[in-house]
């Protein structure tokens, strides 16, 4: 999996870049090499809204695309949240599919059983 990872009004430290690639590396398992995963990272500017830091991720797969995004006083709470929000999507996605791939299955035995 690729992970494209950008700031908006907040500079990417080396420490942020490394949060990100190993929270997301737990969804890199579950999807293909060639899935895209794009992660932004902003700060409100607006000094009434608390919840400052916010994290946005964009997962391109063959197929879907999922997004995620969560804000939070601290970044690497805003990242943490975020790796969850996105494996829980995956997760969905993949328990979906593998339905359908049985479902598929169980009609094509009904079919030739009774041709």
């Amino acid at each position: 999996m690729r992970i494209e990872v950008r700031g908006r009004n907040v500079e990417v430290t080396d420490e942020l870049r490394e949060a990100v690639i190993s929270r997301f590396k737990r969804v890199g398992k579950q999807v293909s090499s060639l899935a895209q995963l794009e992660v932004e990272l902003s700060e409100e500017r607006n000094p009434r809204i608390r919840d400052k830091e916010v994290a946005e991720a964009t997962l391109y797969l063959k197929g879907i695309t999922l997004r995620a995004k969560e804000c939070s006083p601290d970044m690497l709470h805003s990242i943490h949240e975020l790796a969850e929000d996105i494996r829980r999507q995956v997760k969905k996605h993949r328990e979906k599919r593998r339905g359908r791939e049985r479902t598929r299955r169980v009609i094509a035995r009904m079919r030739s059983r009774s041709a």
